[in-house]
């Protein structure tokens, strides 16, 4: 239940007035939404700017724009010059980094509280006057070249997902990777970036976030003077994302890796998303993904990993809240024992067993009991309230509206769980498979660490 876990109790309204849990929200005249949260655990604060654009805003052949400005946001402005706006929040004791996916650009900071006004100056500062040269573009593009190979090209992992997406989806704004294709990566210019920023770095496009030891009736006056001025931007069209057909021919595709010992197997089926609160299959399809791998006492960990020792690792995801089509994923590792086919048809096995047979109310009151425990523990996180904040908002929803998932989530029956699983057919189904390059396993480095060694 991967959006159970990050959903806070709360009891709030959206309107800059104090509620019982201390949450105030604004939107300020030029679209900004503020969300002002107070947290007296601890004297520190969080502060996260969420920009709702991200790969799937990209046209072809521009791939990786989002995630290339991300880098350029730390470019600088007239009054913070490159690379000064890090050493000035470690100034301030603080840390800061941001995040690029498919949705939606984040920028965070968690400084002492006493220090948040000054972070919150140079959110406002880089929104609309960010400034970098060509020169420095061409450096950071460099940059973001190794990045790709490191963390795509030269890992199974990055390759597997990458392929996930490429082959579950026909859409170009749905396949793109985040971090751009090499190719466009060569081709991409500074001019591209910069118009990227004067369409989405805007007031209207943003959720600002904050959650700490704050008064939270001044915090937001603060940040809505620091912001106010900023002016609104005529936002452009985006890509139609609903175009996009559930249902097609499978598709099986399948790769290797020179950094894999082992097989990588995933199997993936194109599946909505929460649209409304009312929508009654995304609550259970997100219930579905934690019965299979919430824990050692989900399905794949006990069948396929200790049980039939099938694999090394296996697990399901599934995006409740997401602006695109999600894919339902369940994924494997398998042992040297098992021939990729076999996990494969394991995998499916455990589909069409819960989609025909169900579960108890036993095994899904246990799963929601672990789930439970486990979000009362992430509430304690000032990072995690936050970003559960954001996310509801830069995807459609309110902040407000966690409470009503939550409570929609824990009435989910197994009747609502078979109903899930039985969606789950072949015709939204993309196989995806990294195998070990073959050259790989006679490379003398793998052949002395395959060899036995002496007692």
């Amino acid at each position: 239940m991967n959006s159970l876990r990050h959903l806070a109790l709360i009891f709030a309204l959206s309107a800059p007035v104090l509620t019982l849990a201390q949450t105030v929200s604004q939107t300020l005249p030029n679209g900004l939404k503020i969300i002002v949260k107070e947290d007296r655990r601890a004297p520190v604060a969080v502060s996260q700017l969420w920009y709702k654009v991200g790969s799937v805003d990209e046209k072809l052949g521009k791939s990786g724009l989002s995630h290339a400005l991300e880098h350029m946001m730390f470019k600088g402005t007239q009054a913070v010059p490159s690379g000064e706006f890090s050493r000035r929040v470690a100034a301030l004791g603080g840390q800061n980094n941001a995040y690029t996916n498919r949705s939606e650009t984040v920028y965070y900071e968690n400084v002492a509280a006493e220090n948040l006004p000054e972070v919150l100056k140079l959110e406002a500062d880089r929104m609309h006057n960010l400034n970098f040269s060509d020169e420095e573009f061409l450096n950071e593009m460099n940059v973001i070249r190794e990045e790709r190979r490191q963390r795509t090209e030269d890992t199974a992992d990055g390759k597997l997902w990458e392929q996930v997406y490429l082959n579950s989806f026909t859409l170009p704004s749905m396949k793109a990777a985040v971090i751009g294709y090499m190719n466009d990566l060569h081709t991409l210019k500074a001019d591209d970036l910069r118009d990227w920023y004067q369409q989405y770095y805007a007031p209207n496009n943003a959720v600002l976030v904050i959650v700490g030891d704050v008064d939270a009736k001044k915090t937001l006056k603060t940040a809505a003077d620091l912001f106010a001025n900023i002016p609104a931007k005529q936002q452009p069209d985006r890509n139609m994302l609903t175009g996009e057909p559930f249902k097609r021919d499978p598709v099986n595709f399948q790769t290797t890796s020179m950094v894999t010992r082992q097989p990588l197997v995933t199997l993936n089926y194109r599946v909505p998303g929460l649209e409304s609160l009312d929508d009654k299959l995304p609550y259970a399809l997100d219930v579905l993904s934690e019965i299979l791998s919430g824990n050692s006492s989900s399905r794949l960990d006990k069948n396929l990993i200790r049980g039939k020792q099938m694999a090394l690792s296996a697990g399901a995801n599934y995006d409740l809240i997401s602006r695109e089509m999600p894919l339902f994923s369940i994924f494997a590792m398998p042992t040297d024992d098992f021939e990729v086919d076999a996990v494969i048809a394991e995998l499916r096995r455990e589909l069409k067993d819960i989609a025909e047979n169900g579960v108890s109310d036993e095994e899904l009151n246990r799963i929601k009991a672990q789930s439970e425990a486990s979000e009362i523990y992430e509430r304690d996180s000032m990072e995690a309230q936050a970003s559960m904040f954001g996310r509801l908002e830069a995807r459609g929803f309110q902040y407000s509206d966690e409470a009503e998932i939550r409570r929609r989530l824990k009435a989910v029956s197994v009747e609502d769980v078979q109903a899930a699983a039985q969606l789950l057919t072949d015709d939204r189904l993309a196989t995806v498979v990294v195998m070990p390059d073959p050259k790989i396993l006679y490379h003398p480095i793998v052949q002395a660490a395959n060899k036995p060694q002496p007692k």
